[in-house]
C-alpha cells in the first residue's frame, strides 16, 4: 500500500464540474494498492497517518498530529501510485491490484480512517476526478507499507 500524504491548506475534489468534498488545513492523501495488500496493512497505514506529527509547534519543530491541530482529511484512491515505467515509455499497471480488490480495501481503509477523523471526506473510486489543493509547505511524503512493516 502507497500514500502520498501533501500537508495542505486546503484541497478539493470535483467530478464533472461539480464539488463532491473539500478540506481545510490537514492532509490529501493519495492511496494506492498492490497485490498482497491486507486489511491488517491498511489498518497500520491508517494509525501511522493519523499519529505522524509533521504540523509546527511554537518552535517551528514538526511535533503536532493532525488531531493536535483539528485538521482534516481527503482521501482519494489513486490506483496509478503502483504504475511502473522501467521499461519504455507508456506506465505499465501490472502491479496495481485489481480494482473490485481495491476497492474493498480503500472502503475499510476509509472506514478505519473515519472512525478516528469524523470530518473526513474522500472522492469517488474509479471516478475521473478533478484534484485541486493549496500546498502548505510544501509538505509531501510517501508511506510505502512495505518499506514501514517489513521486517
Amino acid at each position: 500500500m502507497r500514500i502520498v500524504l501533501q500537508v495542505v491548506r486546503k484541497a478539493s475534489v470535483s467530478i464533472e464540474g461539480k464539488l463532491v468534498s473539500s478540506i481545510d488545513r490537514g492532509y490529501l492523501l493519495l492511496v494506492g494498492f498492490t497485490e498482497g495488500d491486507t486489511p491488517a496493512v491498511a489498518k497500520k497505514m491508517c494509525d501511522k497517518v493519523c499519529k505522524l506529527r509533521v504540523f509546527p509547534d511554537e518552535n517551528g519543530k514538526t511535533n503536532h498530529s493532525l488531531s493536535d491541530v483539528q485538521g482534516n482529511i481527503l482521501c482519494v484512491s489513486q490506483f496509478t501510485l503502483y504504475a511502473s515505467v522501467k521499461e519504455g515509455n507508456r506506465p505499465s499497471f501490472t502491479s496495481c491490484m485489481k480494482a473490485d480488490d481495491a476497492r474493498v480495501l480503500y472502503g475499510q481503509f476509509y472506514a478505519d480512517l473515519k472512525e478516528r477523523i469524523p470530518t473526513l471526506q474522500g472522492g469517488v473510486f474509479q471516478a475521473d476526478m478533478v484534484v485541486s489543493l493549496e500546498n502548505d509547505g510544501p509538505f509531501t511524503l510517501v508511506l510505502d507499507s512495505k518499506e514501514l512493516f517489513s521486517k
